[in-house]
């Protein structure tokens, strides 16, 4: 029998195997047609429409904004009622956004569209994944967070080759279309299908209301745990956007490049297979404390201009792919069950913001500085978290960091 943090309304156990099968699969349309999808399709966007390229881009990042500014309303929401019709709702909402944007004759529009893509974002991506694997499984949520990372970094890596496949053979247009009838035909079925109703306990619903308050001794460890996931969030969206012209203004080739900037992908599918072995004999602080400081390492040995930038990208490919699996998991340890989905919403909405706002920053210091300058900035945000990971370890306590998440 696998053990369940709550009921489905027709009084059966979840299954783990099989929601997280469903989440994972659609995890992976669900960024692949939204945060990845701009890698592949701005140029194209650019060449048949004449907009810059920079508004293109920036309808991900008002999308972002837009799931941010969302993100805690969403947990509340699955909190109340589960995954189930939240994660559905994004799949339309996509579908619909998706639609508008190869539709959208011009900017006006394809940023309305954008702010759909937002709304489905906030309400299908890994912080709703995480609140419903949560809400479902509870204490025991920590495996099926860290396999559903597995599917998802695969996301780009089948994705990517998938756009420009459709990009040649159809067009952008035609591509957004697709992917919108995915969402339709593939992602909202297995959603309905896959995840369970779940009832609403008496003892929940009269509590509900308070679910998303912290006790004030609670603050601090969320603050502490807000601060990490900005900055993390920071490094990522700047490091995920401008590392191929950090490398080519360092001198790489553009296929030299590609080529060392493919290295990440694979190193945070390794480390999140490591983690999914050993994870469970310790507390996921640990997890987000190696994540960090391997996440320092890595853009330290990046900012040195040492010829090991292989190294350098593997480490911080492996610090980043256990970080996504400590962002689910240690609130999870930290913060009582009912609270999960409405802590995780909470920490989702500044994080999100500074994604969206990270890759215009990086740019315009890019144009100011150099490379190095940027590289230090990043190293130094990286240091912080550290910082503030030790902090948590202080406050939580030697005795409670002996049991597992």
């Amino acid at each position: 029998m696998i053990a369940t943090a709550t009921a489905t309304a027709s009084g059966r156990p979840v299954s783990r195997p099989r929601v997280v099968t469903a989440l994972g699969i659609t995890q992976i349309l669900a960024w692949g047609s939204t945060y990845y999808l701009m890698a592949v399709l701005a140029r194209p966007i650019s060449a048949d429409t004449g907009w810059p390229i920079a508004w293109i881009v920036g309808g991900l990042s008002f999308g972002l904004l837009v799931s941010g500014l969302c993100a805690p309303r969403v947990g509340r929401l699955i909190q109340a009622y589960g995954g189930r019709p939240v994660m559905s709702v994004s799949s339309l909402l996509l579908a619909i956004g998706l639609c508008l944007v190869g539709l959208a004759p011009n900017l006006p529009v394809y940023f309305a569209a954008w702010l759909l893509v937002g709304l489905g974002m906030s309400c299908g991506l890994y912080d709703a994944a995480f609140s419903t694997l949560g809400r479902y499984f509870g204490k025991d949520a920590r495996r099926a967070i860290t396999t559903l990372t597995l599917f998802g970094g695969f996301a780009s890596t089948l994705c990517w080759p998938l756009s420009a496949f459709m990009v040649e053979q159809i067009g952008w247009r035609s591509a957004c279309f697709a992917y919108a009838a995915i969402q339709l035909l593939v992602c909202m079925p297995l959603h309905l299908l896959a995840l369970p109703s779940i009832d609403r306990p008496a003892a929940l619903a009269a509590g509900q209301s308070k679910a998303h308050v912290l006790a004030p001794a609670q603050r601090p460890l969320f603050l502490l745990l807000a601060a990490t996931s900005v900055l993390c969030g920071l490094i990522n969206s700047m490091i995920a956007v401008h590392l191929l012209t950090i490398l080519q203004l360092r001198g790489a080739e553009l296929a030299a490049a590609v080529a060392l900037g493919a290295l990440v992908g694979p190193a945070q599918v390794g480390a999140r297979v490591i983690e999914m072995v050993v994870g469970k004999r310790h507390h996921p602080l640990w997890t987000m404390l190696t994540a960090v400081t391997l996440m320092t390492v890595a853009l330290v040995l990046l900012w040195s201009a040492l010829p090991i930038t292989a190294l350098a990208l593997l480490i911080y490919g492996a610090g980043i792919g256990i970080f996504s699996i400590a962002r689910g998991s240690v609130p999870l340890a930290l913060f009582a069950e009912s609270q999960y989905a409405a802590v995780m919403g909470k920490l989702a909405f500044p994080s999100l913001i500074v994604q969206a706002a990270a890759p215009s920053l990086g740019g315009i210091l890019l144009d100011r500085f150099d490379p190095a300058t940027l590289l230090a900035l990043l190293g130094l945000s990286a240091a912080t978290t550290v910082v503030l990971v030790l902090a948590i370890v202080r406050r939580t306590g030697r005795k409670a960091l002996t049991r597992t998440g």
